[in-house]
């Protein structure tokens, strides 16, 4: 597949339904006053990049916590109190625990 194709957002409005009957074979970059405003890419490939791109926060949001720690480890609280306070706010499973937003693992 080839790069993006370009378009400006009148002809976008224009065409919107060729765009999404054309997304999956072709990219687009929708531009407004010479500047990209928007990606129209298949769903498939946006779950992808959503999953991708939560990771890549999560990653730098634990590197920023790091050089936090490493400048000043006094206000670092033990993973026990953490925990505790997890259980207690019902973010965390208490017995096993497994975070409430998943289903616990099951052996297998």
């Amino acid at each position: 597949m080839a790069g993006p194709v370009v378009v400006n957002s009148v002809h976008a409005r224009a065409k919107w339904r060729d765009l999404l009957d054309a997304v999956g074979k072709q990219e687009f970059v929708v531009e407004r006053n010479g500047k990209p405003v928007a990606a129209v890419i298949a769903y498939e490939d946006f779950v992808a990049l959503a999953e991708q791109l939560d990771e890549l926060k999560t990653a730098r949001r634990a590197a920023e916590i790091y050089g936090e720690w490493l400048k000043d480890s006094s206000r670092a609280r033990p993973y026990s109190e953490i925990r505790e306070e997890l259980v207690t706010e019902g973010l965390l499973n208490g017995e096993h625990g497994e975070t409430l937003d998943r289903p616990a693992r099951t052996a297998g």
